[in-house]
């Protein structure tokens, strides 16, 4: 059995691939998304007069329709939030699945990183394209960030085999295209499923222009740079030319006195005042002193 190192230390790969079976971040997002779920089935059980607990913390954190009880925190909150069990079990599911690898080979903040930009690009594609299609509903859940991890993991590693129903092997970038298809059609076509297709393909689409510009496939630094060249003004020969008079002073040349000694010492005393305050600071003395040094030295 081979061992790999990683982060100094040495790890055997797991039979799933990647080296550790839960990375920090899958552990700490797993976590996190069940403990929320079982937070809100038990706030479930309460009520606030004839209003159960649940639909107060649902208004306040799930994705709402703008307009329509938007907060922008919810970009963030919803994806912690499930419609149930099977909605929970999958998504977690699927990010292990699919993210153990990325993780592993990306490091924890990159990954960490990569998924909630694809969760926020998630929300605000429902928020902006989903009303085209189909009526407005809160969303809740972190589909549209593992379809961000998912596609993710079709680029990476285009040929791992995934097997559908744990019997039928496919390639990995044929079964992101297959899903990404499959997406877009249930969403174009307006399906009333209850599911937020535009916020699953908003994540893959932001999570592929994040893979485009992190591998410099795009040359943005490159087009930033050149921007930022255009910008800045260039020297020109003559521009001071234009400047005013009074903003020129006159150069004052003195008697060079053959037998008069300037100690080096002297010397480095006037160039710090120099670097330090600039050459207008310096007083008619100390400007006489260096330029009887320069004249000696030419």
């Amino acid at each position: 059995m081979a061992y790999y190192r990683y982060s100094n230390q040495y790890y055997r790969p797991s039979p799933f691939g990647g080296f550790r079976f839960f990375p920090p971040v899958i552990k700490a997002l797993l976590i996190s998304n069940v403990a929320i779920f079982l937070l809100a089935v038990f706030f479930g059980m309460f009520r606030i007069g004839t209003l159960p607990l649940s639909e107060i913390v649902n208004y306040v954190f799930a994705l709402y329709p703008l307009g329509n009880g938007f907060q922008v925190w919810q970009l963030f909150t919803y994806m912690f939030m499930h419609g149930g069990f099977m909605h929970l079990f999958f998504n977690m599911f699927a990010l292990w699945m699919f993210g153990m690898d990325l993780e592993n080979d990306w490091g924890s903040k990159k990954f960490l990183t990569y998924y909630l930009i694809c969760g926020v690009g998630a929300g605000i594609s429902n928020l902006l394209i989903g009303p085209f299609f189909g009526p407005s509903a809160p969303t809740v859940g972190a589909s549209g960030a593992i379809y961000g991890v998912l596609l993710a993991f079709g680029l990476m590693y285009p040929d791992r085999p995934i097997f559908i129903y744990f019997l039928l092997p496919i390639r990995a970038r044929y079964f992101v295209l297959l899903y990404i298809v499959l997406e877009l059609y249930a969403g174009v076509t307006g399906s009333a499923d209850g599911i937020a297709h535009f916020a699953h393909l908003g994540g893959a689409a932001v999570g592929f222009i994040f893979i485009l510009l992190d591998s410099d496939r795009v040359p943005w630094r490159r087009w930033v740079e050149g921007w930022r060249s255009r910008m800045a003004r260039p020297y020109r020969y003559g521009d001071y030319a234009s400047r005013s008079r009074e903003n020129v002073s006159d150069a004052r040349y003195h008697e060079v006195e053959e037998d008069e000694e300037i100690s080096q010492e002297r010397i480095d005393e006037i160039l710090d005042k120099i670097s330090k305050s600039g050459y207008q600071n310096l007083t008619e003395e100390e400007k006489r002193i260096l330029f009887d040094a320069s004249k000696k030295l030419n």
